[in-house]
């Protein structure tokens, strides 16, 4: 079994962090897992067709398949968040979603609930920051020029 070398240009260094660097990244962790418990349920009330989210569409004027593209994009998305490696990723679609749904809230339905995915977008800008190594990874390893990163890391 042949084994790929990697150019040291192309693999991320590993600067040790300092004490505040890894409370910092540990209370963006919990961030991710809360964010993706919150999206997860907001995606199945979207995918089961609950009827607060059926009645959100309808006053949007949006059909359903807006409503499960939608519910799908955020299940997505909080899958990804809770795998290390799409974590970064995930946070830099999300900014997407979550701009969308302030705009919505502005236009469409409750201007003042706009200032939950406003507040969301910044948090994930913060998770997209903090899991950057890892993006860079997994950028390298989609190009072929990458290592498998170990478990969790």
């Amino acid at each position: 079994m042949s084994e790929t070398v990697v150019p040291a240009a192309l693999t991320v260094p590993r600067v040790p962090s300092s004490p505040r660097r890894r409370v910092a990244s540990a209370a963006l962790t919990g961030a991710r897992v809360a964010l993706a418990l919150f999206l997860g349920f907001s995606a199945v009330a979207k995918l089961v067709a609950h009827a607060s989210a059926v009645e959100s569409f309808e006053r949007m004027g949006w059909g359903s398949g807006a409503m499960y593209a939608i519910g799908g994009l955020e299940l997505a998305g909080a899958l990804a968040l809770l795998i290390p490696l799409l974590a970064g990723v995930a946070a830099v679609a999300l900014v997407g979603l979550f701009a969308g749904a302030s705009v919505v809230q502005l236009t469409l339905l409750d201007p003042p609930n706009a200032v939950m995915p406003a507040l969301l977008i910044a948090l994930v800008v913060l998770i997209a920051r903090d899991r950057r190594e890892r993006t860079r990874e997994l950028y390298a390893l989609l190009r072929g020029r990458g290592r498998v990163p170990h478990a969790g890391q």
